[in-house]
């Protein structure tokens, strides 16, 4: 799970293959005989960036060789475009992966609008807003709010969107039309809002279907993956794979347990037909007196048929998790020299700071749990004077943010968060009951002054499953990479800066402003005729895109927001807050299920406060709070120092 909220792919081929595959045509199949090569991308072909993680394998490892290590620092910024230009209410993109195909690039925002954009102008194409009813069902209930909308899948004409309350859409890729959605909850009627869930992952196409998650997993959810077919989105299992147990049987006891959501994408083997995912903690975080013992799926990589949802194998990462260690990223697939040999493996890095690599068909650990962050936790207390610092915090290690994978040098990029948390865990079941939203009986306290938060970069060589170097970076690495076939891994910073790294040397080549700060997605890479680019969100909703000899200034942070009149009134910012931010911020600022903001005037101006008020970002929702109201609660923010 994600503290914040927790909030598709193409198979490379010929003389440049990473992973094995059979396929020679691109991904939108237009016939009606689809068979799966024809769904599958011959890489020296593929001119996109089609899938979340460029391929089904999700080494995020293109093919583009136009920039280059010699070449790079002459990158520049190609077009922006903020999202707000076109609708100033709405929600950001903070955590979205653009997919980009046939020179058309797919972003989805909160609450699940959608836009295609001209991938070599930024001239909008088209927008698709979801329907009113669905818009009312998502503002009522509090548990969506911060809920981010990771990217759609692209296929066969097709944009398909995984809807926060539990729906799937399928759109016209060419104009944006709703074509059909369906509820979840007609086909298994826990699976609602109503129950705590929600749905945050991009979805994941492949071979004639389209592969869904859970998120909700902290609210006492049942995590579980599903599979639906393309044409009809009725399902292609009889019933979702469940990756917990029912709440009341096995080691599921109490009221709030459950967990084990799986919020971000799956990963897919053409060969085998074979699916791996991760897999969240177990519910109540801290709190495990109603689920003694081991918590089996979670924390876990899990392989099935994606045919027929059968099981395959499994691999825990904590067998009992009372810290919050999800396995949270995508596991990546990849043919690589192991031990001298050729082997497919399957590898993920997990919130606990170890990353793993098994063999592919069997599950066999292959690398166990080669750590990349700072590990030191013990048992979480009740008792918030015994609080100590535990490393990593919730945020992990690795979270949703992406590896990569270099043939050529046979490494695995890794992207990590230094940080801790003081984490405390509820008293009694009767404690866990107070708090009927989310996280439930969770607790997380300000961290001290002098905590030094940072992030890594760790190179993994896959034949020893040894650090080859290791960077630190001022900021958690939330974003993660993408890789080039010219030796290079662009990633972006909180900061706002855009990066290219020398995978051989880790050395940084080139880094640039993107005009706006948290990037927290990896970028999408891309070419238009023959031309590549670089694409980021930034700032919550401008779309930021990098080529060779571009010559645009960063733009400056959206103003498009204006305010809504002026009170005649005094304003207690104070009650402004209470009614509008203390549910995600904490009574005391100090962070619950969003950022601790005690000390948030050293790191933003009140217009940077102001702005995100206004316009949301970093998953915050925009419009909580507007007008002279916005300003008086920034204003009394940004002297919090």
């Amino acid at each position: 799970m994600m503290r914040f909220l927790k909030s598709l792919g193409l198979v490379l081929l010929a003389s440049m293959v990473i992973v094995g595959c059979q396929s020679n045509n691109k991904n939108n199949a237009k016939n009606k005989g689809e068979t799966k090569e024809s769904n599958q991308a011959n890489q020296e072909d593929e001119t996109g960036f089609p899938n979340w993680g460029y391929d089904f394998q999700h080494t995020r490892h293109v093919p583009y060789k136009e920039i280059t290590k010699a070449n790079v620092k002459k990158m520049g910024i190609a077009w922006q475009q903020d999202i707000l230009d076109w609708n100033k209410d709405v929600p950001n993109l903070q955590e979205d992966f653009p997919v980009i195909h046939d020179g058309v690039m797919y972003v989805t925002s909160a609450k699940n609008h959608v836009f295609a954009i001209d991938a070599a102008s930024g001239k909008k194409l088209w927008v698709w807003t979801p329907p009113k009813d669905v818009l009312d069902h998502l503002n009522s209930l509090p548990w969506q709010s911060n809920v981010a909308s990771r990217g759609v899948a692209v296929a066969n004409g097709n944009v398909f969107v995984l809807m926060i309350d539990n729906r799937l859409a399928k759109l016209d890729a060419k104009n944006g039309k709703l074509l059909k959605m369906v509820n979840f909850w007609d086909h298994e009627p826990s699976i609602k809002l109503e129950n705590r869930y929600y749905e945050s992952s991009a979805p994941m196409y492949y071979d004639g279907n389209v592969y869904v998650g859970s998120s909700g997993g902290d609210n006492g959810t049942r995590g579980f993956v599903w599979a639906f077919k393309a044409d009809t989105l009725e399902p292609l299992w009889k019933e979702p794979f469940w990756t917990v147990p029912e709440r009341g049987t096995g080691w599921a006891k109490g009221k709030y347990t459950g967990g084990g959501s799986v919020w971000t994408p799956m990963s897919f083997d053409p060969d085998t037909d074979m699916m791996y995912f991760a897999v969240g903690n177990p519910a109540p975080d801290f709190y495990d007196a109603d689920r003694k013992g081991k918590n089996p799926y979670t924390d876990s990589i899990v392989a099935l048929d994606s045919k027929t949802g059968k099981f395959k194998w499994s691999s825990n990462q904590v067998d009992h998790d009372i810290w919050d260690y999800d396995a949270a990223a995508t596991p990546m697939i990849l043919n690589a020299k192991v031990g001298g040999k050729k082997q497919k493996v399957v590898v993920e890095g997990g919130k606990n700071g170890k990353w793993y690599a098994w063999d592919a068909k069997t599950g066999k650990t292959i690398y166990d749990g080669v750590p990349f962050v700072k590990i030191q936790h013990s048992d979480v207390p009740s008792d918030e004077s015994k609080a100590v610092l535990q490393w990593p915090g919730t945020p992990g290690g690795e979270s949703y943010a992406p590896e990569t994978y270099d043939p050529e040098t046979n490494y695995v990029l890794i992207p990590g968060i230094n940080s801790p948390n003081l984490m405390v865990a509820a008293k009694d079941a009767e404690e866990i009951a107070k708090d009927n939203n989310t996280f439930p009986g969770t607790k997380i306290l300000p961290l001290p002054k002098d905590v030094d938060v940072s992030g890594t970069i760790t190179a993994i060589d896959m034949n020893t499953g040894k650090k080859v170097y290791q960077n630190k970076t001022d900021d958690p690495m939330y974003g993660g990479f993408t890789s080039t076939a010219a030796g290079l891994a662009f990633y972006g910073e909180l900061g706002g800066n855009v990066n290219a790294l020398d995978i051989k040397t880790g050395k940084v080549l080139w880094s640039m402003q993107s005009g706006g700060k948290q990037i927290k997605m990896a970028p999408s890479i891309y070419t238009v005729d023959g031309k590549e680019y670089v694409a980021v969100i930034t700032g919550g909703t401008k779309v930021v895109v990098y080529g060779l000899g571009g010559k645009l200034k960063p733009g400056a942070i959206n103003k498009n927001a204006k305010l809504q009149g002026e009170a005649d009134v005094v304003i207690d910012p104070e009650k402004v807050y209470k009614r509008s931010c203390v549910s995600c911020h904490g009574d005391q600022l100090q962070g619950a299920t969003a950022p601790n903001l005690q000390h948030i005037g050293k790191t933003m101006t009140k217009d940077e406060i102001l702005n995100q008020i206004l316009n949301g970002g970093d998953r915050m929702p925009a419009g909580l709070a507007k007008g002279a109201e916005a300003e008086a609660l920034a204003d009394w923010l940004s002297k919090k120092k």
